[in-house]
């Protein structure tokens, strides 16, 4: 009779259930009750001793299965089973099976094998971020590839120019594969490596650089991954932030089958109801000409094309002209690029074969060939980020042009947005090094920056922007409704207001400036006008500050001289009174068309600057027919001699101005009273200023830094000019103050 004691239980079965979970995804659990086989270690007692003996019997031990660790079915593995992940008879997962030995090998794997993932992210135990071994053939990207230990906590990925982007979620997982293969880093390498330094130059030991495919990624980050060849001094486009809750890899597309999840495009892009309807989608932050081509009707995706096509001309001329071979390409045949043996322009039978690659390579080809490619291997550009992609194209066809004897026409292409859309500029791209736009800043050199201040009313560090987008101003991306403002408090203190809904007042709380009277007259306080003090540094109005022109002394947007009067809001006539009412509100252009009613000879924006409504010859030259505007010119440069004359007879220190050059006046170092190359930098910014010369300055930059200011309000804007002129000590005889 043996008496059981104490079991050790061996489940052998439970391992093969377990094993599903690797596969799965979120596994549907089902409760279930399952008879498994198990070998029972027993204790048997013997009389007078204890004696553990090997089992020689299996014992049939009904176990109930919780449902946590029971598997019914693996979710979405119909939906993957039909996806391009799981192509198993197609290029991406067969071009390996000829090969002897059949296996991946590692510079392949990470991306065409699921071994070779698992191996790359460290889920099999091996080292992250490399490829240890070679593949086998025969996997696709499996479930395992996605849903593993690694892969849940995932949150960063580096990409080929070395640069790593965190913060990430699921779509990490994507983006390991789908960035690309190489860069402008790369590409800067092998140039280098073939010793080329004359751009024009051809070399047998330089190839083409091939971005690879689906380099979705690195389309979306721009100049954050560099994965297209960026042109030195050009500055592109950053990530494209598309709008929230669909802005990454996993909320656009569909996990499993890969597809595009258009029927929620529809929502905000009207006529979409294919994914071939995205390729029509051209949205109101795209209203230049990007190819010349005159329509602006059509897709981001037709102007990406347009401008290929134009890129691709370019090429075959500089290969014929300069490398002295002639190219064609062939976007399924590597290495894409092949010599035209009949020179007809065209892939003819036989030429897009491997022996008859293209080996005239320049450093100026390879990157222009580089960027064709980048534009073509990413099916879904337009929309990941078209913009990026169009600069790259813009500068490939600008570099090649500087090289052929008749360069293609460029005259009618455009390369950026207006402003508010403009990604690649200065106003927002200055803060890139330090990845987040400091809360100073960040209301209207941010995407999110204004939504918050008007609804908290406070400013905090954002995110760095690729220019302001669709919810900056809209607080419902499907009617398209704005935020509502009440009006704004400029910096002089004062609030103002276009009325209690009007939309314009949105404008008013960037387009202010970020100082005032106020400002300039607490920074002096008590130091004499002409007593130079270091504690005195040159106060900037900032950019566009068409608000603070247009309210005049309400706000005291420029330097106001004590004791005088001076204009106040400039109300224009009837419906034109407003931001919104003279601007295109997404183009930013004034509306010309709507002038013609009532000022004579106005077609083109230029011709506004010809507009007077008063003979008064404000700045004394004597012509009563110029604008207000070369009222104002003249009236500025006055000032810049008065300034000049002031620096070297009453401070003793000449000084320049460089429109261009943050902090804008600096120490002109051979007196010559212009401003030379060696002396515009920060070093050698001003630094001896004194109160009239402080008040000078920022009165000089003010009348520069609002374009519009003859039109926003002319009067006011010659009322400031003058009185500077007169606290300088200028020659204001000829002069009439308005």
């Amino acid at each position: 009779m043996y008496n059981l004691n104490k079991r050790r239980l061996f489940v052998i079965g439970l391992l093969l259930l377990a094993s599903l979970f690797i596969v799965g995804c979120e596994p549907e659990q089902v409760e279930v009750t399952r008879v498994v086989e198990v070998e029972v270690p027993v204790e048997v007692e013997v009389p007078g001793e204890n004696v553990e003996v090997p089992v020689e019997v299996t014992r049939v031990v009904e176990i109930m299965l919780e449902p946590e660790t029971a598997v019914d079915v693996i979710p979405f593995e119909e939906q993957w089973a039909n996806s391009p992940h799981n192509a198993a008879d197609t290029e991406p997962f067969t071009h390996w099976d000829e090969d002897d030995p059949q296996e991946i090998p590692p510079s392949c794997a990470k991306c065409h094998s699921t071994p070779g993932y698992l191996d790359f992210i460290g889920a099999d135990g091996s080292e992250a971020g490399v490829v240890d071994a070679p593949a086998p053939i025969g996997t696709t990207i499996e479930c395992a590839a996605c849903h593993n230990d690694v892969t849940v906590n995932m949150t960063s990925v580096v990409f080929p120019s070395g640069v790593e982007v965190t913060g990430l979620g699921d779509e990490s997982r994507c983006m390991q594969c789908h960035q690309g293969r190489h860069s402008t880093v790369s590409v800067n390498a092998s140039i280098e490596e073939a010793g080329l330094t004359d751009e024009d130059t051809v070399s047998e030991d330089l190839g083409f650089s091939n971005i690879h495919y689906y380099a979705a990624a690195a389309t979306q980050y721009g100049t954050i991954a560099m994965g297209g060849y960026e042109y030195e001094g050009k500055a592109y486009d950053s990530k494209f932030d598309h709008v929230e809750g669909y802005n990454t890899c996993t909320s656009c597309h569909d996990s499993h089958t890969l597809e595009i999840q258009f029927a929620e495009c529809a929502d905000c892009h009207e006529g979409v109801e294919s994914a071939e309807d995205l390729e029509n989608i051209r949205m109101a932050g795209s209203l230049v000409d990007y190819d010349g081509d005159g329509n602006m009707e059509e897709g981001v995706y037709f102007e990406i094309e347009g401008m290929r096509e134009l890129l691709y001309q370019a090429i075959q001329a500089y290969a014929n002209e300069v490398a002295g071979t002639p190219v064609v390409y062939d976007s399924g045949s590597y290495p894409y690029f092949f010599i035209d043996s009949d020179g007809d322009g065209a892939v003819t039978e036989g030429e897009a074969a491997f022996p008859n690659r293209y080996n005239a390579w320049t450093a100026r080809l390879a990157k222009a060939a580089y960027n064709y490619q980048v534009s073509l291997k990413d099916p879904g550009r337009f929309a990941h980020g078209g913009k990026y992609i169009i600069q790259l194209l813009y500068d490939s066809l600008e570099d090649i042009n500087e090289a052929l004897a008749n360069p293609v026409d460029m005259s009618n292409q455009s390369r950026i947005d207006h402003g508010h859309f403009a990604g690649s500029e200065e106003a927002f791209r200055h803060w890139d090094e330090e990845g987040e736009v400091p809360g100073s800043c960040s209301k209207c050199h941010s995407a999110a920056g204004l939504p918050l201040f008007l609804e908290q009313g406070v400013t905090i560090n954002q995110p760095t922007a690729n220019g302001l987008n669709c919810a900056t101003c809209h607080n419902d991306l499907t009617t398209f409704t704005r935020y509502e403002s009440t009006g704004a408090t400029f910096p002089s203190g004062a609030t103002v207001t276009f009325g209690e809904e009007e939309d314009a007042n949105l404008c008013i709380n960037c387009h202010q400036g970020r100082s005032s009277t106020v400002s300039v007259n607490s920074a002096v306080g008590g130091t004499g006008d002409d007593e130079v003090s270091d504690r005195l540094r040159f106060i900037n109005i900032h950019y566009f500050a068409a608000g603070a022109t247009l309210f005049g002394n309400e706000v005291q947007g420029a330097y106001q001289y004590d004791g005088n009067e001076y204009l106040g809001r400039n109300e224009h006539v009837g419906k034109f009174d407003s931001c919104t009412e003279c601007h295109n509100t997404h183009a930013l252009e004034v509306e010309v068309a709507e002038c013609v009613e009532c000022h004579e000879g106005v077609e083109t924006a230029a011709d506004l600057l010809n507009i007077r409504e008063s003979e008064v010859d404000f700045d004394g030259d004597g012509d009563i027919e110029e604008g207000l505007a070369g009222e104002i010119d003249t009236m500025r440069e006055l000032l810049y001699q008065a300034m000049l004359d002031y620096s070297m007879n009453s401070v003793g220190t000449g000084i320049v101005y460089s429109s261009g050059s943050y902090p804008y006046f600096f120490t002109d170092t051979n007196g010559d009273g212009l401003p030379d190359a060696d002396e515009i930098n920060y070093g050698n910014r001003y630094a001896t200023f004194t109160p009239r010369l402080l008040r000078a300055t920022y009165n000089y930059q003010y009348s520069l830094k609002d374009p519009g200011a003859f039109a926003h309000n002319g009067q006011y804007l010659i009322q400031v000019l003058y009185d500077t002129l007169v606290d300088m000590g200028a020659d204001v005889s000829g002069m009439t103050r308005p």
